[in-house]
């Protein structure tokens, strides 16, 4: 496989989620650093990468050529393809997309949701993308508080969703509301959203901290009750933000009476025992959330940590990883809060380095934490700039992100 060609490609990435708020999988950017890129080592790289595990994967090529390239060696067993149906009248394109889908290759079509591939092409698909601008969300959005505001006698004397551009079973590009969110997953049974409304989401808890969730408490409890190892059980915890958080407040406070202040959540764990921390996750419980939204959100910021730790990942030894997801979950930590990272920060023991990173924007782990927040958009320059600025290479950026992706368990 040649070296070069992850060297000559930008990613983006923007993860999608299903009905229960759960990812469905992830959107690869892939943008051309230079021409004449061989599309086959791109797709035999992801092939090597990928596992049984690993979530689906939609590649959004970012030029006609390359795409071209790519469905002309993609396989029925690599990942799925976005088409936009504004490219199809080009010559050399269509042909490309009617033999892959020959040989079982799975494609999304692309557009906004008046375009609608033609007879020929439709079975080509299996599913769409609609890209929703702001008039069609206003749009679903009438019709959202219209299904809500029906009886459901009224209900069945119509056919749900009918003058929705959000479709049954497709990927809804352009969800910028809780609403909106809720319309297309629980009302027009949508395949995925693309992205989450976060910040709406959010909006909604008025600034007040987030509290754990039932959700993310009740598995912790459930390793612990099936007698899982401590790597497991510090695994199940570090998915949430909200809760590393609450347990690190617990760990040091003087109630406790621990003798010294506890910056790890494993030396937490020995120091206090299973059975006290299982005691402690059940009194949480009245107070858990049960909101799905929230699960997107946390998920990303899972993510981030991650792909941060990947970043970092040069034999560094297994104290140091976790220290390194640390501080890329807890970046986003103000919005868990509702409050500056420094006030959050002030109240439990956590290390200059990951201070550093989050809110100086310096220290070793900085260039980390910058590259995986640029990863998470469509737009190529803040990354490409970054690059250049910390003298990182393209295939180093883009394995890491290939190997958190592929890691799945999130």
């Amino acid at each position: 496989m040649s070296q070069s060609v992850l060297g000559s490609l930008t990613f983006g990435y923007r993860p999608f989620w299903n009905r229960p708020r759960a990812l469905a999988g992830v959107q690869l950017f892939v943008h051309e650093d230079r021409q004449r890129i061989d599309g086959r080592h791109l797709l035999r790289t992801l092939a090597e990468t990928w596992n049984a595990d690993s979530p689906t994967l939609l590649l959004s090529i970012q030029t006609p050529e390359f795409l071209r390239d790519i469905a002309s060696n993609a396989e029925a067993a690599g990942p799925m393809l976005e088409i936009p149906l504004g490219w199809m009248q080009d010559a050399g394109l269509r042909p490309a997309v009617r033999a892959a889908a020959r040989r079982g290759v799975r494609m999304v079509a692309s557009g906004v949701p008046t375009q609608i591939p033609d007879a020929e092409a439709a079975p080509w698909f299996e599913r769409r993308l609609l890209r929703l601008a702001p008039e069609d969300a206003m749009d679903a959005l009438r019709l959202a508080q219209v299904e809500r505001d029906t009886t459901v006698f009224d209900r069945g004397m119509t056919h749900p969703g009918e003058s929705s551009p959000v479709r049954p079973d497709a990927l809804i590009d352009g969800v910028a509301s809780r609403a909106l969110a809720e319309h297309a997953l629980d009302q027009q049974n949508a395949w995925a959203v693309a992205g989450w409304p976060s910040e709406d989401v959010l909006h909604g808890y008025g600034g007040q901290p987030l509290p754990p969730t039932r959700r993310a408490i009740v598995r912790v409890m459930n390793a612990i009750d099936a007698e899982e190892s401590l790597e497991r059980i510090d695994q199940l915890v570090s998915r949430e933000a909200a809760l590393v958080y609450a347990l690190m407040l617990y760990l040091n406070s003087p109630g406790l009476g621990l003798p010294n202040r506890v910056a790890s959540l494993r030396h937490g764990f020995m120091m206090i025992g299973f059975q006290r921390l299982s005691t402690w996750l059940s009194q949480q419980l009245p107070t858990a959330s049960e909101d799905a939204n929230l699960r997107p959100l946390n998920t990303s910021m899972a993510m981030r940590g991650h792909l941060v730790a990947q970043l970092m990942d040069a034999g560094i030894e297994d104290d140091l990883k976790r220290e390194v997801y640390l501080c890329g979950l807890f970046s986003q930590l103000d919005l868990v809060m509702g409050e500056p990272l420094r006030t959050s920060f002030g109240r439990i023991p956590l290390t200059d380095r990951i201070v550093a990173a989050t809110i100086a924007q310096n220290g070793p782990y900085a260039p980390a934490l910058q590259l995986a927040t640029a990863l998470e958009s469509s737009n190529p320059t803040a990354l490409r700039n970054l690059r250049r600025t910390h003298a990182v290479d393209a295939e180093e950026v883009n394995r890491a992100l290939l190997r958190m992706i592929a890691a799945g368990g999130f």
